[in-house]
């Protein structure tokens, strides 16, 4: 978790352009999807799936769908990277995808690179190594709207994304960079350099390293500050949800990460830690449907799936 955040901390007030080159990719590429199993749940298909990823390797995945000719609404999913939970991939999600398919919906749940074979945690967040992993990261999720939008059971006006701590941030970049999504959760997650400078993470970080070698990696990896993307979600409305119960992400912190969003948005603060408790989960149910425009949620099913478990930091 510490490295997670860690890596949010890069800013400097001179270096304010987005470098969307960053996240670039071939679209006519072929996806390459492949589909390993597929469980069901009454009328619910959870396929286990891999499709190609632009920067190499597969994309692990699970594709929930509902029964019936659509055309569905869909849900683009992202974990979180807390390293020592159970839940820091694909599954994290997984069981609230299926509540929501009764309701019409698809979800594509994808595992990041830290869930993959052949990860190696970088030895500092101030390394290429990072910043490729989120490169990486933000062309996968790319590739995932690709892959919902190429169903034909999809509505492409109705396609949302929900990100959780790094997935967060990586949802940030994406509303400024990629207008495919009508909504956006982002779940407790760094959302803008700018504020995090401020900081005595960022300031005791900055005295370590020295002011100038600090700077110099400032500048270079400014282009990855999520706060240069979600200042530009419009029209996409943004949702954000944080807790109360965090270290880094104090209220301070995330309420001023609210004022950089651009609107429509929304934001609700919970008495839990960064995992967040079954109140988010309803509130995120509820934001969705709106958007979604989903005729019925099944509330009792979204109660009874099991909180994310928080681990000791």
């Amino acid at each position: 978790m510490r490295f997670a955040i860690l890596f949010l901390l890069f800013t400097s007030p001179i270096f304010t352009q987005k470098d969307t080159s960053h996240f670039d990719y071939d679209h006519k590429a072929p996806l390459d999807v492949q589909e390993a199993a597929v469980a069901h749940r009454g009328d619910i298909a959870i396929h286990d799936i891999s499709y190609a990823s632009p920067k190499g390797g597969r994309v692990p995945a699970y594709l929930v769908v509902p029964k019936g000719k659509g055309p569905f609404p869909a849900v683009l999913w992202g974990h979180w990277y807390w390293p020592t939970s159970e839940f820091a991939n694909r599954k994290e999600f997984l069981e609230e995808a299926v509540v929501l398919a009764k309701s019409g919906v698809v979800s594509l749940l994808t595992s990041g690179p830290i869930a993959r074979p052949g990860y190696q945690q970088p030895k500092s967040p101030f390394t290429e190594e990072a910043a490729a992993y989120l490169e990486q990261q933000v062309i996968d999720m790319r590739r995932g709207a690709d892959l919902l939008l190429t169903r034909k059971d999809v509505d492409p006006m109705r396609v949302a994304y929900v990100g959780h701590s790094y997935n967060a941030s990586v949802g940030a970049i994406l509303s400024g960079i990629d207008k495919r999504f009508n909504s956006f959760v982002l779940m407790a997650g760094g959302l803008s350099f700018d504020v995090d400078r401020n900081t005595p993470t960022y300031q005791n970080i900055r005295n370590k390293m020295g002011t100038e070698k600090f700077d110099a990696v400032l500048a270079k990896y400014n282009w990855s500050d999520p706060g240069l993307y979600v200042s530009h979600a419009a029209p996409a409305p943004v949702f954000l949800q944080y807790a109360s119960q965090e270290n880094f992400l104090t209220p301070e912190v995330t309420r001023k990460y609210f004022d950089n969003v651009s609107e429509p948005k929304k934001y609700k603060l919970y008495d839990a830690p960064h995992a967040l408790n079954s109140e988010a989960r309803r509130d995120r149910g509820m934001f969705l449907q709106s958007h979604l425009k989903l005729k019925r949620v099944d509330w009792d099913a979204l109660a009874k799936v099991p909180d994310l478990p928080q681990p000791a930091n």
